[in-house]
């Protein structure tokens, strides 16, 4: 491997965490709780295996769990306070008056049946029906970056409607079932509310579909490329009338279509063959302009289809971009779950799942500022940007790793076995194993 000078500004990044953790720290009111949340992002940007409060803990150098368990859990912060924290702190690394909104759920898969949350449904994470819970998120996309701004955990049925098993997981009495396109608008109307600088918003079909969805953006003058079924009818006028996609696609002719790039993915240029075809909206919508816009795959002809309305008029790139712009909520995803284990909560309670995940959006909004800085430097010939990934990986190494005395590491371990073998003990009396109980001697 080739000697390398300094391509970093390690300096920099140091001024950077300190100044995302500006952003949060007046919010907690005593000192504990402040330094401790200042260790658990620290934590969460290091090499740990998982972040779990143990794993955490012992990074931070704490002698036992029970710190980073009072985080997460007894100690007196307001995570949805922290939430526009972290969402004003992505506007100033990254804001532009032409921002996208994103909204797209994910899951995580769990074992067991009281993680709040928790129970067999589908999730794409797995494509299939699984125990899983499940979360939906916003995520704020511009030319500079990308990050996750807002955050909600969806309850089923089953758990709404069980006083109980709510009570147990922390559950407050006021919550009541919500779809997940009801948490999305909710997230949404905080946004515009909050005024983020956006001028679009985009999804996937599930919460395209939704008529409800459409219109509050409309009502708000915010412009949308919203994926929908082939099947999902709207009125061409003509002699089409009132039609399905797929079947309006199907009489366009070869003119109508236009070759463009709906941008860079991870191997290249993503480019489509797309068309648009003016839409009449009902007579109680918005004014404005209404398309459906139509994707074809150039290797196979499959079609995928938008939604999209705007307040002004645009031209097709510029819903190209947007429609495009959606699979930058996957590479948040794919950041905050890969680089600072935004699936790897091992917590069950209401209030612990908001505090962790809130706290994992910041880490991951400090690594977009970063890359958001490190762009704007002059690029070094033969190396592609850095990416989040990358900084999680340089940032662990040149700043979180730190080394102790043997004694600690030994402490540690020897908590953790003690504590597995007590796990193990109360395992085997849940299921009457008397062969395995530990001895009275």
């Amino acid at each position: 491997m080739a000697a390398a000078g300094p391509s970093v500004d390690v300096a920099g990044w140091v001024e950077e965490f300190a100044c995302g953790f500006a952003r949060i720290a007046g919010r907690f009111r005593r000192r504990e709780p402040r330094l401790q949340a200042r260790s658990f992002l620290l934590g969460v940007l290091s090499d740990v295996d998982t972040r779990s409060c143990w794993q955490l803990a012992e990074q931070s150098g704490d002698t036992s769990p029970q710190a980073m368990q009072r985080l997460l859990g007894e100690a007196v912060w307001d995570a949805d306070a922290v939430r526009d924290d972290v969402r004003g702190y992505v506007i100033d690394a990254i804001g532009d008056p032409d921002g996208v909104l994103i909204l797209d759920d994910t899951g995580d898969l769990k074992s067991g049946l009281y993680t709040v949350g928790v129970q067999r449904q589908y999730t794409g994470t797995a494509g299939r029906i699984e125990n899983a819970q499940v979360s939906v998120f916003l995520a704020y996309a511009t030319p500079a970056g990308r990050a996750l701004i807002d955050r909600a955990v969806y309850l089923p049925v089953s758990w709404t409607d069980d006083s109980a098993r709510c009570a147990a997981a922390g559950i407050p009495d006021d919550i009541t079932f919500a779809t997940k396109i009801t948490l999305g608008r909710r997230m949404l109307a905080r946004a515009l509310d909050a005024g983020v600088p956006a001028a679009w918003a985009t999804a996937d079909e599930f919460y395209g579909g939704d008529r409800k969805l459409r219109r509050d953006l409309q009502g708000c003058r915010l412009g949308y490329v919203l994926a929908v079924a082939k099947s999902h009818r709207v009125n061409v006028g003509g002699l089409h009338g009132t039609a399905r996609g797929d079947t309006i696609a199907a009489t366009l002719s070869r003119k109508a279509w236009n070759r463009y790039s709906a941008g860079d993915g991870a191997k290249g240029r993503r480019d489509y063959d797309w068309a648009w075809v003016a839409v009449l909206p009902p007579t109680d919508e918005a004014t404005g302009f209404h398309w459906l816009l139509i994707r074809r795959r150039i290797t196979d002809g499959e079609l995928a289809f938008y939604r999209c309305y705007s307040p002004t008029r645009v031209a097709l790139p510029t819903l190209v971009r947007v429609a495009g712009t959606r699979w930058a909520v996957e590479c948040c995803f794919q950041n905050a779950k890969g680089a600072v284990g935004l699936d790897q909560h091992q917590v069950r309670r209401w209030d612990s799942w908001h505090r962790y995940t809130t706290l994992v959006m910041l880490a991951a909004a400090i690594l977009t500022a970063i890359a958001a800085t490190e762009r704007r430097r002059p690029a070094e010939p033969g190396l592609i940007p850095l990416t989040v990934i990358e900084i999680r990986r340089l940032f662990a190494k040149l700043i979180t790793t730190s080394t102790r005395p043997v004694a600690f590491y030994l402490a540690w371990s020897r908590w953790r076995r003690i504590h597995q073998a007590r796990a193990r003990a109360s395992h085997h009396r849940t299921r009457g194993d008397t062969d395995h109980q530990p001895s009275s001697t």
